[in-house]
């Protein structure tokens, strides 16, 4: 055949193809069914294979600093119906075509990334036009199957019936996410013994949380977009406030649930900012216990900045003595126990210097010599010389864990001016969780412990037996240790101490459920408990009057602090520090 008589064929052809083609790319031409690419199980069945699926865009997440892409629904009438199948999949692409609330038909290649099952390398998008929004999946949280993957929903649209409670806010000024679940998530080893069930309850609240994200992918936005109005000081999001109103696309991403919102939802603040406790009628003595989250004042004098740890610039430093200032004289106490302050000694350009002199003239550090340890921090405390008087000099424990190394803890005797009864008290700051350089038994040991939980039974044990071998003072009242144990109310440090008949009276006046504590002192990846404490010998019990975790810190968001450079609110006592200061009124 000549190449003249073959030109009818080869037109024929190309015209079968583009017309092929134009069938493709019709709407409402025969399409892949989304719920198929998805499948029943957390993988696609189709990964790797090209499809054509057609469906409604939910919500676009092509602008600038968002995800590149966006989520599409299959309409309401042409579901598959089954309900272990989503109906929805995220578009990776950065053409423009389509817009939320269009009907498009799209090419692409099926991928499962990180857990997430999208389309990739789309070839061609076809805008339908305008069509109706699917319905809204309603759901509530805890998740019904208790599994914590909701996989059937992926990437769907969702209401949430019910009211969410805020557990963290870490990544709010990071990523412009807030961590929601259905309660409060205490601590297990707050609430229950050290052990597998504990360690199982952990993972098992991880996976009953929602996240409330802001449909981008930045890093540190500006703004916040939680609250709806701007985050200040005056317009805190605190752990326990709580939100209603959650409508948008239920997505999976960065290993974890979370919902890409639509509207705007409702934020009530149920986690109110409270007074200071009052102190009770009969409290001759009110001591005050911090971790002030690493106070280093650089060379004392002005300069020396940035510091090792803490403030990096003198304005920072000043930003950060006002804010402690004002969180521990607010209390009105006689009597303040501080952990995570430089350990550059007594001199009167020291860190314990800088701080009694913020606090006022009345106020004065315990000097205990120069053997308090090899940390970088040390513990200290500082008493109202115009309340208070010394009975006898400082000492520190320089024995079992002590011996070498460590924040060695700090003991002195007090009594109150015009009395004859007497208190020791004792300054401990046992090892963190933090699992640098842990071997051995000090590594985790998945019982909910974290790290160095042996480090830190054994630091209990040296303090017991330290304070055992204390000669008798007369007519003291009894033995308060007091500081930063880094162990939650159940872990083995608790219980040795507990045995030797040391006990939380914060825990005593405000006891834990099953479900929370009402009063605890720090919070950690969305849970709550305490590592602060004011534990009383059996002989001092009768004679504490009331006690209390202050929350101004612990439920406020990080970007809150000091080193923002928010100068209207640098006297406020809110988020001064990491943790809770815990207050105790004692009569003696």
């Amino acid at each position: 055949m000549t190449l003249y008589a073959a030109i009818p064929s080869i037109l024929a052809l190309l015209a079968s193809g583009l017309a092929g083609k134009a069938q493709a790319d019709a709407c409402h031409a025969p399409a892949t069914p989304v719920s198929q690419v998805q499948g029943s199980g957390e993988q696609s069945p189709l990964a790797g294979q090209r499809v054509t699926v057609e469906g409604i865009i939910t919500l676009d997440s092509r602008q600038q600093g968002g995800f590149r892409g966006f989520y599409l629904q299959q309409a309401d009438g042409e579901t598959d119906n089954t309900p272990s199948t989503s109906e929805a999949l995220f578009i990776h692409t950065a053409r423009a075509t389509g817009k939320a609330g269009h009907r498009v038909r799209v090419e692409g290649r099926v991928k499962e990334f990180h857990g997430l099952t999208e389309l990739t390398g789309v070839q061609r998008i076809v805008d339908c036009g305008p069509a109706q929004y699917p319905e809204p999946v309603p759901i509530r949280l805890p998740w019904p199957d208790g599994d914590g993957t909701p996989e059937h929903l992926e990437n769907m649209r969702v209401r949430v019936a019910n009211r969410l409670a805020v557990i963290d806010t870490y990544n709010l000024a990071r990523y412009g996410e807030l961590t929601l679940a259905a309660e409060p998530q205490p601590i297990p080893t707050e609430i229950m013994p050290p052990g597998p069930a504990a360690f199982d309850r952990q993972q098992q609240q991880d996976r009953q949380r929602l996240l409330l994200d802001d449909n981008r992918g930045l890093r540190y936005p500006d703004p916040l977009p939680w609250p709806p109005a701007a985050l200040r000081a005056p317009n805190s999001v605190r752990t326990g406030d709580t939100v209603t109103g959650l409508a948008g696309v239920l997505d999976y991403r960065f290993g974890a649930w979370r919902i890409q919102p639509s509207t705007v939802p409702d934020f009530r603040a149920d986690s109110w900012r409270p007074v200071v406790p009052a102190r009770t009628p009969d409290a001759t003595v009110r001591v005050m216990t911090l971790n002030l989250e690493n106070y280093f004042n650089g060379n004392g004098q002005g300069a020396g900045f940035p510091t090792a740890r803490g403030a990096q610039t003198p304005e920072q430093f000043r930003r950060q003595t006002a804010r402690l200032t004002a969180t521990l004289q607010a209390p009105d106490p006689d009597v303040i126990a501080v952990s995570e302050i430089e350990n550059d000694g007594h001199h009167e350009h020291s860190a314990l210097a800088s701080l009694a002199q913020a606090l006022g003239p009345h106020w004065h550090p315990v000097r205990a010599g120069d053997d308090s340890g090899s940390d970088a921090i040390q513990t200290a405390l500082l008493y109202r010389a115009d309340r208070i008087a010394l009975d006898g000099p400082a000492s520190r424990l320089m024995a079992g864990p002590y011996r070498q190394r460590g924040r060695r803890p700090l003991m002195q005797v007090l009594r109150p001016l015009e009395r004859e009864t007497a208190l020791r008290i004792v300054v401990p700051h046992f090892k963190s969780k933090a699992c640098r350089g842990a071997s051995g038994p000090d590594r985790d040991q998945e019982d909910g412990q974290g790290c160095y939980s042996h480090r830190r039974e054994s630091a209990a044990r040296a303090l017991v037996e330290w304070i055992a071998n204390e000669p008798d003072a007369k007519k003291i009242a009894g033995t308060l240790i007091t500081g930063d144990l880094n162990s939650y109310a159940m872990e083995a440090p608790l219980t040795l101490l507990r045995q030797a008949g040391f006990r939380s009276m914060v825990h005593r006046f405000h006891p834990c459920t099953t479900r929370a504590c009402p009063q605890t002192t720090f919070r950690y990846k969305g849970r709550h408990g305490s590592l602060d404490y004011a534990l009383a010998s059996s002989e001092l019990i009768p004679r504490v009057t009331g006690a209390w975790s202050w929350p101004v810190n612990a439920e406020e968001p990080s970007f809150l602090g000091y080193e923002e450079a928010d100068t209207s609110v640098s006297t406020s006592p809110w988020r001064s520090s990491d943790h809770n200061p815990v207050i105790i009124d004692l009569a003696l």
